[in-house]
């Protein structure tokens, strides 16, 4: 055990900090402390001391400059159990510090707000936080470090258990924690510089186009939720939030329903990434990480009428999502539908209390569902056998000047407007994917096969199965026609344009098919695989 009769606190958050220096002080703890927080606990009336009277050194530098003083950190970095250690103390008067409270400058915050600046980014790196945390946590033998005010509640627990004094064990895992905190931190900030900068009056690379990534890769994330098992009921799972991210599925509202799984989590994640490409009023189902329903509408009540008509088989057991307020209208068209999960923005609270009390098993999400409300989906992530596969994420969109009208005939403006709604579905597909759609509807979608003609054959297969009709629809392929015959499968099924990358060796025969067919086809250039 080791006593706690002296102790430094200086915390961004002052979340609890006030009750958790109020218990010290009743323990006969010494407190010193820093600006905010040394004013907040005079107010709350406690006996405060300076770090500035221990130092004989004001603060300064716009308050970049506290605590950074040997007075400190040989006060926390002293081990007890070595003489000249203490006698060092002693000759230089300087009191050992026996417990350090700090919660760090928002830093993860800062640079998640929209339009934050290089300026605001910087002056939001603490340095003299860190420098303590990391100085309590390697003499945690003797020191103390808290660095959330979650712990707040059960140090002082301990300490009033045991007569001011704390385990061995807990003060290790303290220090477990508080190394923790500062590596994610320091993720953090690394992660943020790694991308270009306007630095004044240039943009600053901090390295080569090239050598982009990092030589050394640091993940750093926290548990949310333990899950029921994974893929399958052998396999254990869990579900951590990546530091930094304080968007996306860690973040959402549970409103109604039972537990995530983790099948439930990767299904979302692909509906939500769909979702994220339109601006107008649209719905989308997943089912198996693929769409099989996708379609815009004056409303998103129409959207869903529209997306549950491209496959109401498939919807059963699916993951439903929509970019607007969910309303009454909403819920009337899934009316009957076993869903896994629900998501929306906001909810109409008629809309949410029916959904409760018809849609038992139904989990219902609130959580943003615009792109401008996700800030750096920049990269992701995927493990192999041994190793860590990182890409920047697939977030292109067509690029008008980029597109070549190939065949004879172009297409007319409704076509063209139909093949941006196909691409953009394509795209959120599994290769080989193959979409047929209307400008507000997919119609048939063929993913996951070994080939791209039997994607061709499926997506008509689907469409006619359901009874949509085939003829007057477009045909977005997510890479190019390696062979003519997935395009005759679809023109032959009505289609009367089509939009890919382009770049086969065959090109030429596949133009000559569309011309054939009296077909427009465009390539964009573009490549869309999704493994």
């Amino acid at each position: 055990m080791s006593g706690v009769r002296r102790a430094l606190i200086s915390v961004h958050d002052k979340t609890g900090v006030a009750d958790f220096a109020t218990g010290l002080a009743a323990l006969g703890v010494e407190i010193l402390s820093t600006g905010g927080t040394a004013r907040l606990l005079r107010d709350a009336g406690l006996p405060v001391v300076d770090v500035a009277q221990v130092t004989g050194v004001p603060e300064m530098l716009d308050g970049r400059v506290k605590t950074l003083h040997p007075k400190i950190h040989a006060g926390i970095l002293a081990r007890r159990d070595r003489p000249e250690h203490m006698a060092a103390l002693g000759t230089f008067a300087i009191g050992p510090i026996d417990l350090v409270a700090v919660s760090l400058y928002p830093f993860e915050a800062t640079v998640a707000r929209p339009g934050v600046t290089l300026d605001e980014a910087i002056e939001n790196i603490d340095i003299g936080g860190p420098s303590m945390i990391r100085g309590a946590a390697k003499n945690h033998a003797s020191v103390a470090v808290v660095t959330d005010p979650g712990q707040y509640a059960p140090v002082l627990e301990e300490l009033r258990a045991h007569g001011g004094m704390l385990s061995a064990d807990t003060r290790y895992r303290l220090a477990a924690e508080a190394f923790r905190r500062t590596a994610e931190y320091d993720a953090a900030i690394a992660a943020y510089l790694r991308e270009p900068r306007a630095t004044g009056d240039h943009v600053a690379e901090s390295a080569p186009a090239a050598g982009r990534f990092p030589q050394r890769l640091y993940l750093e994330a926290s548990l949310v939720q333990g899950l029921r098992y994974g893929e399958n009921p052998h396999q254990a799972a869990a579900f951590y939030r990546l530091a930094g991210q304080s968007h996306g599925l860690g973040a959402a509202t549970q409103l109604h329903g039972p537990e995530l799984g983790y099948n439930n989590l990767l299904d979302w994640s692909a509906a939500l990434g769909l979702l994220l490409e339109f601006d107008e009023p649209a719905a989308v189902v997943i089912k198996h990480t693929n769409p099989c329903g996708v379609a815009i509408g004056r409303t998103v009540g129409e959207a869903v009428r529209r997306a549950k008509a491209a496959d109401p088989v498939s919807i059963y057991g699916g993951i439903v999502g929509v970019n607007r307020r969910l309303d009454l209208e909403v819920v009337k068209e899934l009316s009957g539908i076993l869903l896994e999960i629900l998501f929306a923005p906001a909810y109409a609270p008629d809309a949410l209390e029916e959904l409760k009390r018809t849609k038992k098993r139904c989990r219902v999400f609130e959580l943003p569902c615009a792109a401008a409300e996700y800030p750096g989906r920049r990269e992701e992530a995927r493990t192999v056998v041994g190793g860590l596969l990182l890409q920047d994420a697939d977030q292109s969109d067509l690029d008008p000047a980029a597109l070549s009208v190939v065949s004879r005939r172009p297409p007319t403006e409704a076509e063209m407007k139909a093949l941006r709604f196909a691409w953009r579905v394509a795209k959120h597909a599994k290769s080989n994917a193959i979409v047929l759609a209307t400008a507000d509807q997919v119609i048939g979608v063929g993913a996951g096969q070994m080939n791209r003609v039997d994607s061709a054959r499926i997506a008509v297969m689907r469409a006619r199965e359901v009874g949509l009709p085939t003829e007057g629809t477009v045909c977005a392929s997510d890479a190019f026609f390696p062979f003519r015959d997935g395009l005759d499968v679809v023109a032959g099924a009505g289609a009367t344009a089509a939009l890919h990358p382009g770049g086969s060796l065959r090109d030429a025969e596949v133009v000559a098919a569309a011309d054939e067919h009296g077909m427009a086809m465009v390539v964009c250039g573009v490549r869309h695989f999704k493994h």
